[in-house]
């Protein structure tokens, strides 16, 4: 039996019998359901096969171009969907790490830019009563800001800036590398306030050699005050529970920026952070795999952290994701690496071309409206409906019962709304426009921000038109056919940019009765109960 770990004083850590998050976890990753999955699974690849055996008879082929192109998305779409459901039936319980070998001392390294006291404070404290380790707080002010040192010397963290700030975030982090000497690192982002019990819930996984770092999942806290945040969690919450379980059972999980203890001999063996890219841990992991090392995920909430509050700030956040995923695309299809694992990393970096057949689905029943030209001849509205329905509908029932519920319609449109994301981060990338880092605003600029939204705005006024102007001219089966998906386009479009189209009395009516004041922890000061357990949360003693 391996002896509990002691603290340099020599008094043994206090063993610990439950998990702190329990309750919380279970309820936003979703439970998983296995025996359902593979039989969702299984119909679905079925009704894929269905849809295009119809498709793909010659004779369907109506104008040769509109038609390359609704078969080069619906490909696209496909080689994504099946990516998921091989991801889903990899879907395990994660295995519990080993206990503690010996008190490890862990430099916990909290990035900070421009956010305020208020945001940081609640993380530094918190940081200082991790237990399990001989802990070093260190928070790293790229913002030299007075009220931040003065806020590291109250809390007891120690205070470093740096002459040259270059790098952002990753250049930070390799600045304060070279000044410490921990056994492992601990990067939090500085919203991120960390539960006493995370590190005794990762370090037991660095028993294992070969493990470089160990991940756990972002939680944004403010999703129930918000609906900006409360969307963009429930995208956060289909990674970090379905796929990223099954990442993890593949050896493919990779690094996400924040929440994330490092083992401080692989951060060495790679030479840092990649400073190259404005996705330094989506490229480091790349990097820390091609040097053999592996990777493991706790599925478990042990940090509450902020999200997006407005949408632009999401914006800000998606398009840097983007553009540093597509950018990576290249180094993981020819990374040394095993087939499984660069297929999963070629999977996450594609995702982010999913913009572009949103925008050819857009724009199909437009051109048909307009000029007569389809892509799909030799088919009325039932026979497509009757190959097309049951493949849709399964894929988005195995997103519904992957994610356990967790996966909203809000989350939905505001994919679909922002998918010109995708399409401007690709022409990025193409062009080589370099982009920079930007941090995500912790405290929104409110609900109207027509600017952030222009283009989804530009895509609901071209819908309305073009459908009002199919009605005026022809009332057949196949112009109403054809607005009748401009008029689910615009729903789901309308939906996803609405809260970025609201007035301040709006946005008071849309607000009201929603908590107010700290949402991290769902205390006043955003620190975690002192407890090992959070009995509102689910946990029992």
């Amino acid at each position: 039996m391996t002896p509990a770990p002691t603290s340099p004083s020599g008094s043994a850590e206090p063993a610990l019998t439950t998990g702190p998050t329990p309750g919380l976890s279970s309820q936003v990753l979703g439970e998983q359901r296995p025996w359902l999955v593979r039989l969702l699974v299984a119909a679905a690849a079925t009704s894929a096969v269905w849809y295009f055996g119809w498709l793909l008879v010659p004779g369907r082929v109506g104008n040769p171009w509109l038609y390359g192109l609704l078969l080069v998305a619906e490909v696209f779409n496909l080689v994504q969907a099946v990516g998921f459901w091989w991801t889903l039936l990899h879907d395990r319980k994660v295995r519990p790490g080993a206990p503690i070998a010996h008190y490890m001392t862990v430099d916990v390294l909290v990035p900070r830019y421009n956010e305020p006291v208020s945001v940081v404070e609640p993380v530094l404290v918190a940081a200082k009563r991790l237990r399990g380790a001989d802990v070093t707080v260190h928070l790293l002010d790229d913002g030299d800001d007075p009220e931040m040192e003065a806020l590291a010397a109250r809390v007891g963290a120690r205070y470093v800036t740096r002459e040259v700030h270059s790098g952002a975030k990753a250049g930070n982090i390799n600045h304060a590398l070279g000044l410490v000497d921990g056994e492992a690192v601990l990067v939090l982002d500085c919203d991120h306030v960390p539960h006493p019990e995370m590190l005794r819930r990762t370090l037991g996984h660095l028993a294992d050699e070969r493990i470089a770092f160990v991940q756990t999942p972002q939680y944004y806290a403010n999703a129930d005050r918000n609906p900006v945040a409360a969307a963009a969690w429930a995208q956060q919450a289909l990674f970090f529970g379905c796929i990223a379980r099954g990442k993890d059972d593949m050896g493919a999980m990779f690094c996400c920026g924040t929440n994330v203890v490092f083992r401080r001999a692989a951060l060495d063996d790679v030479g840092g952070f990649p400073q190259h890219s404005v996705t330094e841990d989506f490229e480091l992991s790349l990097m820390l795999t091609q040097r053999g090392w592996r990777t493991a995920y706790v599925p478990e909430v042990l940090v509450q952290g902020l999200g997006p509050d407005d949408m632009a700030s999401y914006v800000g956040q998606q398009l840097r994701w983007a553009r540093g995923c597509l950018s990576a695309l290249g180094r993981a299809l020819v990374s040394r690496v095993p087939l499984r694992v660069k297929a999963q990393y070629a999977l996450s970096s594609m995702y982010f071309l999913s913009g572009w057949t949103v925008l050819i689905y857009l724009s199909l029943p437009i051109i048909r409206i307009l000029t007569g030209e389809q892509a799909v001849a030799a088919a009325t509205a039932d026979s497509f409906l009757l190959h097309f329905a049951p493949y849709f509908l399964l894929a988005l029932s195995l997103v519904a019962v992957g994610g356990g519920g967790s996966y909203t319609f809000q989350a939905f449109a505001l994919a679909a709304a922002s998918s010109w994301i995708h399409v401007a981060a690709t022409l990025q990338v193409i062009l080589r426009k370099g982009g920079r880092f930007v941090v995500t605003p912790k405290e929104g600029g409110g609900m109207w921000q027509p600017l952030a939204v222009w283009p989804g705005l530009l895509l609901c006024t071209a819908l309305t038109a073009t459908g009002v102007y199919g009605l005026a001219t022809d009332r057949s089966a196949g112009m109403l056919n054809n607005v009748a998906f401009c008029l689910l386009h615009l729903v789901v479009i309308g939906t996803g940019i609405s809260w970025a189209l609201r007035p301040k009395r709006l946005e008071r009516a849309a607000l009201a009765g929603l908590p107010v004041g700290e949402a991290r922890w769902g205390t006043p000061d955003g620190l975690p109960p002192e407890e090992d357990v959070l009995v509102g949360l689910g946990a029992t003693r």
